[in-house]
């Protein structure tokens, strides 16, 4: 069966057993679909993410399927450029931190520190910034490139394709093999801000003062996402600004075999189920 195989059917889910038919009958629906919801997601090492605006769900490679809500800012907070970007950022992660959701208490700590740390240090002296940013920064790595994370991280970007060239039935068949790589991806957002921060940094226009890098750390990650949203809606620009981020998906994502790339469209497949229900 190659790396790594499906547990077995039916997956038990939080919604009753959802077996192969169950499955292959949504991505069925999915293919024949007029307009299909957007998606993004998130590879673990036991599993996959997938996400919707309205609703999430959770594949293991132990067979479980999990499925929650995601979270709805108030209308008027979406709307102001800059905070709606990083409310989009912080529900992002909803599954993660929820205490219903896929992480385990230790984990959602240390993610939490992790996401922190960047911004206390930022009040540190400049070599114990460096030294603890390092220090996390590799920590947070082991934790997001651990197991079968990248193959997974693959079967995630593979899934998604699939469902938006209407190719999913062909997909779990092994039939079809929709990219690897996304536009999407958090990785281009990583690629992106990293410029974004520099530039705010050495040319922060207003006298510097203890609360200066704090500030700019959040303006970064705000306008980083207001233009990561922007480039996406223009494919031609997309391709030219993200390339960085592209490139690097060739070291966060590998290959998926087929049973990795269904551990994906089941999760999908979840996320298609309620968001067809809804309308």
């Amino acid at each position: 069966m190659g790396r790594l195989a499906l547990a077995g059917w039916p997956i038990s889910g939080d919604h009753g057993p959802v077996g192969q038919a169950a499955v292959l009958t949504l991505l069925q629906q999915g293919d024949l679909a007029p307009a299909v919801p957007r998606l993004g997601g998130m590879a673990r090492a036991n599993g996959v993410v997938i996400v919707s605006e309205r609703y999430w769900a959770f594949a293991g490679t132990d067979g479980s399927l999990r499925e929650g809500r995601m979270p709805v800012a108030p209308r008027a907070l979406r709307a102001i450029p800059l905070a709606r970007g990083l409310v989009r950022l912080a529900g992002s992660l909803s599954p993660l931190f929820r205490r219903q959701g896929v992480a385990r208490g230790r984990e959602r700590l240390f993610l939490a520190v992790a996401i922190v740390a960047p911004l206390l240090l930022a009040f540190a002296p400049n070599w114990i910034g460096l030294s603890a940013g390092l220090v996390t920064t590799v920590a947070l790595m082991g934790w997001l490139l651990r197991g079968r994370t990248l193959f997974l991280h693959g079967a995630e970007h593979r899934a998604i394709a699939a469902l938006e060239e209407r190719r999913l039935r062909d997909t779990w068949h092994g039939a079809a093999f929709p990219s690897r790589f996304s536009l999407r991806c958090g990785t281009n957002f990583a690629a992106l801000l990293m410029p974004v921060a520099v530039f705010g940094g050495r040319f922060w226009p207003l006298p510097a003062t203890a609360m200066t890098p704090l500030v700019v750390s959040i303006l970064a990650l705000a306008l980083t996402m207001e233009l990561w949203l922007l480039v996406q809606r223009i494919p031609r620009l997309a391709r030219v600004v993200l390339l960085p981020g592209l490139g690097l998906q060739r070291l966060t994502t590998r290959e998926p075999n087929v049973d990795e790339t269904r551990i994906a469209l089941t999760a999908l497949a979840a996320v298609l189920r309620r968001e067809l229900a809804h309308g």
